[in-house]
C-alpha cells in the first residue's frame, strides 16, 4: 500500500490502520472517575492519546505529576504552555492512593517539563515512588521524565529513588529539533539516558520517537545506533498524529509495513525490546513490555 502524502498541510484521510473506536466501556468510565476524584493528571487525556480507550478499559492509566501547564512549547504536544501551576505537596500520596485502588501492577509516571523549578521536579518522581512503594511494594515503576535541562544533580535525584525503568524520550530526529522540540537538546537527552545506566546499570533504560514529521529513514536508523550508543535497552516507535491545527503538521502516514522494517533494523542494532506500529506511544502496553524485558535480560543471564 503506498504511503499517504499530506498535501498543502491539510490531512485529508486518516489511513484505516490508524483509526481507533471512541472509548465507551464501564471500566473505561471507571478509571476516567478515579482520576477525578483523585485529582490527578493523565498524559493520556492532556496528550490526546488514541490509546485511551483501550488503555482505561484495561486500568492502565499514565499519570503527568507536577501540573497540567508546560514551561515549553514543542510543536508536537498537545499538553498546554504558559505559566505553570504551583507544585501540589500532596500529589505524591495521592498518586499513591490512584496506584493500589487501581490495583496496578506496573505504573508509568511522567511530569510537564518544569524549567522554572531548581530541580526540574526532579525531587518530586522521587518522592512519587517513594509513596507507591510504601502502599504498593510489588508495583514496578516506570518514570518518563524530561530532559531535566540544567538542572545539576536532577538525574542523579530520580535514580537514586531506584525506578524499575527510565524512560526519556528522545522523540525525532536531529535535524528537526529546531523546529519540532526547540527547548530541548539532542545530545543532551542522550547524555541523560546514558548518565542513567552508569549511575545505576540496574535500571532498564527506554526511550521513544516519533516518525511522519519529515525525517528519512537512515536519520531514524542513526538515532537508533546513537540510543544503543547510550545503552538504551528499550526503544518506542509511533506514528505522529497532530493533535491540533496549530501544531505540526503531519508529513505523511508511515504505513505498517514501514514499521516492521524499524522494528527490524532496530532489533539488528542490539535493542532488547522494540515497538514500533502506527499507533505505538512510550507508555503503551508499557506493562506487558516490561516485564517481557525482564525475561529476556534473566534469560541472557542464565
Amino acid at each position: 500500500m503506498p504511503d499517504i502524502v499530506i498535501e498543502e498541510g491539510t490531512v485529508k484521510t486518516k489511513p484505516a490502520w490508524i483509526k481507533v473506536k471512541a472509548p465507551n466501556s464501564y471500566e473505561y468510565h471507571n478509571t476516567k472517575q478515579l482520576i477525578t476524584d483523585l485529582k490527578l493528571n493523565t498524559v493520556c487525556e492532556e496528550a490526546a492519546c488514541p490509546n485511551i480507550g483501550e488503555c482505561w478499559s484495561k486500568r492502565h492509566a499514565t499519570v503527568m505529576i507536577l501540573g497540567s501547564t508546560c514551561t515549553r512549547a514543542c510543536a508536537f504536544c498537545n499538553v498546554a504552555t504558559g505559566r505553570p501551576d504551583l507544585v501540589d505537596p500532596h500529589e505524591p500520596e495521592r498518586l499513591a492512593i490512584a496506584v493500589k485502588k487501581l490495583g496496578l501492577e506496573h505504573v508509568v509516571i511522567t511530569s510537564v517539563d518544569r524549567d522554572d523549578l531548581d530541580d526540574g521536579g526532579a525531587g518530586h518522581f522521587a518522592e512519587c515512588i517513594t509513596q507507591i512503594r510504601l502502599l504498593s511494594p510489588a508495583t514496578t515503576i516506570e518514570v518518563l521524565t524530561p530532559d531535566f535541562l540544567k538542572k545539576t544533580g536532577a538525574i542523579e535525584i530520580v535514580v537514586q529513588a531506584k525506578p524499575d525503568v527510565y524512560n526519556h524520550n528522545i522523540e525525532t530526529v536531529p535535524s528537526l529539533y529546531k523546529t519540532i522540540r526547540p527547548g530541548a537538546r539532542y545530545y543532551h537527552s542522550l547524555n541523560l539516558l546514558h548518565t542513567v545506566k552508569k549511575l545505576d546499570p540496574t535500571i532498564f533504560t527506554k526511550s521513544g520517537m516519533m516518525v511522519g514529521l519529515g525525517e528519512e529513514t537512515d536519520e531514524v536508523v542513526q538515532v537508533m545506533e546513537d540510543l544503543r550508543a547510550a545503552e538504551v535497552e528499550f526503544l518506542t516507535i509511533g506514528q505522529y498524529l497532530q493533535p491540533t491545527p496549530k501544531h505540526a503538521k503531519v508529513a505523511r502516514y508511515v504505513t505498517p509495513d514501514e514499521f516492521n522494517y524499524l522494528e527490524r533494523a532496530a532489533k539488528t542494532k542490539g535493542f532488547m525490546m522494540v515497538s514500533a506500529s502506527p499507533l505505538t506511544r512510550s507508555s503503551y502496553h508499557a506493562g506487558a513490555d516490561f516485564q517481557k524485558l525482564k525475561n529476556i535480560k534473566m534469560a541472557k543471564v542464565s
